[in-house]
């Protein structure tokens, strides 16, 4: 595989390795949203909102419009919808292997 296709995989899963980077984009999942309502969706301070934010725009994963003195932010490719979708799905899967072997386990004792 191509080298810069490999690093542009890395970078943008170095861009969504954080809890409050996948909530935003969750939400924005709902529905465009600025700054503010991710706030008070979240409960989080409004820098850390805009910080985590700038790192989801530089990566072109969120895309802000300007309207007045709010920029309201959405989801550049929907089929980021899918991955997370994808992810959880992954998640539930790993859950499932490790309940069976803690009851494998328990069964043997």
């Amino acid at each position: 595989m191509n080298l810069e296709v490999q690093r542009f995989k890395a970078d943008f899963f170095k861009a969504l390795a954080h809890p409050l980077r996948i909530r935003i984009l969750e939400l924005l999942a709902e529905g465009d949203k600025n700054v503010n309502e991710l706030q008070t969706l979240i409960g989080s301070e409004g820098s850390a909102v805009s910080q985590q934010l700038a790192i989801l725009r530089n990566k072109s994963i969120v895309h802000g419009t300007k309207e007045g003195n709010k920029v309201t932010y959405t989801l550049r490719d929907p089929m980021i919808l899918e991955l997370l979708k994808v992810a959880k799905q992954i998640f539930n899967n790993h859950l499932i292997d490790t309940i069976s072997m803690f009851d494998r386990i328990k069964d043997e004792e």
